[in-house]
């Protein structure tokens, strides 16, 4: 039991759970605290008019958001009650749902859920660092919001000096998430390996931010794969880990992140819409600042582009 409680400790100590007020990442300060004000912005009219004739939101009078709840800074991290969900990924939300005119109704959910619930009309959209993908667009319609960069992070002081290409993830044990495109894109590079007779990489699947700090800190992994804003955050904040490699989302193209929607929901042009308007008033360049992340900033938002496997 007192081993459990220290390990826990040192993964506490060494993830984004352990927060501070103030972090610098990609060059900008960001403080939670001050964040913890909601961005808002006016109605859209244009947005609204796109509206589907007879549209019925999943709970009256509001924009029903399913964001995946892992405590993962600056896109999404939980206030001080342990319930409020703060982070760029509800900021951007909001946004959406001022632009149509309704009120934005955060569903804290997993990774896994948030396809079946979309899909079923559980929740109006997805605001969870959901990748383009040709796979995704048969059942989804997306509003791009975001630039999709990876990295990879290993802890501080690591012999690994650089991961940028296929060879370099031959034998290594690297976290990353189950279902995501940084997986896809892990695999689709093991394969090449494979053909080529190097050894394979395994993959390291954890429950949450804890655990992925600990299986690195504790040399159960040995790098770390997932958005780079998260790696960066993490840091910035305990100088535990660094980055020694980035690849685009949609390796081996350029991919973006997005609002998902049902396909064929009629969602995705008023959605896209009130990212327009928000990207040109400002608003769009107040989240992502506050939160340290203008470098992934997109001119526009763009419906159903080319994504991972495309």
């Amino acid at each position: 039991m007192q081993k459990s409680s220290l390990l826990l400790a040192i993964a506490l100590a060494f993830s984004g759970l352990a927060q501070a007020s103030d972090v610098t990442i990609n060059g900008t300060g960001v403080s939670v605290e001050a964040n913890k004000t909601p961005v808002n912005t006016d109605k859209n009219p244009s947005a609204i008019a796109q509206l589907p004739a007879g549209f019925k939101p999943a709970v009256p009078g509001k924009f029903t958001v399913a964001v995946a709840g892992l405590n993962q800074p600056p896109l999404t991290v939980f206030s001080d009650d342990n319930k409020t969900l703060l982070g760029s990924e509800v900021d951007i939300a909001r946004l959406v749902a001022d632009s149509l005119g309704l009120q934005l109704n955060v569903v804290v959910t997993s990774w896994e859920d948030w396809p079946l619930g979309v899909a079923s009309g559980k929740y109006d959209a997805a605001v969870s660092n959901i990748t383009v993908t040709k796979e995704r667009k048969e059942k989804f319609d997306f509003a791009t919001y975001r630039k999709d960069s990876l990295g990879f992070y290993v802890k501080s002081g690591s012999s690994i000096g650089k991961i940028e290409k296929a060879e370099d993830i031959a034998g290594l044990r690297i976290i990353v998430g189950s279902g995501t495109n940084q997986e896809a894109i892990l695999l689709a590079w093991n394969a090449e390996n494979v053909k080529k007779g190097l050894k394979p990489f395994i993959p390291v699947y954890t429950k949450d931010d804890a655990a992925q700090t600990l299986a690195l800190q504790s040399g159960r992994a040995d790098a770390f794969f997932g958005p780079n804003v998260i790696g960066a955050w993490k840091a910035a904040l305990n100088g535990k880990t660094q980055l020694v490699g980035s690849v685009d989302g949609g390796w081996p193209k350029a991919a973006h992140i997005a609002v998902t929607l049902k396909k064929g929901s009629g969602l995705a042009e008023p959605v896209q819409t009130a990212l327009n308007g928000v990207i040109q008033n400002g608003d769009y360049d107040k989240v992502l600042n506050r939160w340290g992340e203008g470098v992934e900033r997109i001119p526009q938002s763009e419906l159903n582009p080319a994504g991972l496997g495309d």
